[in-house]
């Protein structure tokens, strides 16, 4: 991959210098997973941080015999980094969603990257902080109507990691478990809720081909913005 291409994908590296991306390009590996594949096991040490190429993975946290969705990450995103910085286990495993490309790079050389570029650590630490911000705002909608709170994982969703089409922005057809896990909804209430969007033509649901359009992105935002908090949504 070249350097110009990596960054426009990484936006990690799209204040880095090139020196840096070719150095870092150097030393990176290429890693294939089938979906439902386990990329990374809690409790194991941080020894690498991976980028993702293409496709889905989720971040969960395994609760006795029972898991929990925590995030759900896409092209251009990266994680386990968290292991690496703080020099402790991994406190939650990664699973692919779909097919997924991976870059690694090792501990040890990401740390050296770091030091190298002072720009590409400003970068880490305004996507971190961009992490923080959304979790906040997750928390923020926490009792707000199951609507309010789906509308804004689905746009969040396409803004960091959707496709453009002809119809609107595609993201991964994820399974509604892990929707209703990352928007702290009940199952049934994101059933309904997807079930509700589609018939009103504002998401295209596309089993077939493992996607979710978002057609009428302008009133999906103007509901994920909670401005009918107080209303009753449309879509209940």
């Amino acid at each position: 991959m070249q350097t110009k291409a990596f960054s426009e994908l990484f936006p990690l590296f799209n204040t880095a210098n090139p020196e840096t991306l070719e150095w870092f390009l150097s030393v990176v590996v290429e890693h294939d997973y089938p979906t439902g594949r386990a990329v990374l096991m809690e409790d194991a040490w941080g020894n690498a941080v991976y980028f993702i190429a293409s496709g889905w993975v989720k971040v969960r946290r395994l609760y006795g015999e029972s898991t929990v969705t925590l995030a759900i990450l896409g092209r251009g995103d990266f994680f386990g980094e968290m292991a690496i910085l703080d020099e402790s286990p991994r406190s939650t495993d990664v699973v692919a969603l779909s097919d997924v490309e991976l870059l690694s790079v090792s501990a040890q050389r990401f740390i050296q990257t770091l030091f190298k570029d002072p720009q590409l650590q400003h970068r880490m630490l305004q996507l971190m902080v961009k992490r923080l911000r959304q979790n906040n705002v997750r928390f923020q909608r926490r009792h707000q109507p199951s609507a309010v709170q789906l509308a804004n994982t689905l746009v969040s969703l396409a803004e960091s990691y959707g496709q453009s089409t002809e119809q609107g922005t595609e993201i991964f057809n994820i399974p509604y478990k892990d929707l209703a896990n990352v928007t702290d909804i009940s199952l049934e209430d994101t059933t309904k809720i997807m079930e509700k969007l589609d018939s009103k033509g504002w998401i295209k649901i596309d089993p077939e081909n493992q996607t979710i359009c978002l057609i009428n992105t302008k009133q999906l935002t103007h509901l994920a913005s909670g401005t009918r908090l107080g209303a009753r949504t449309p879509v209940q």
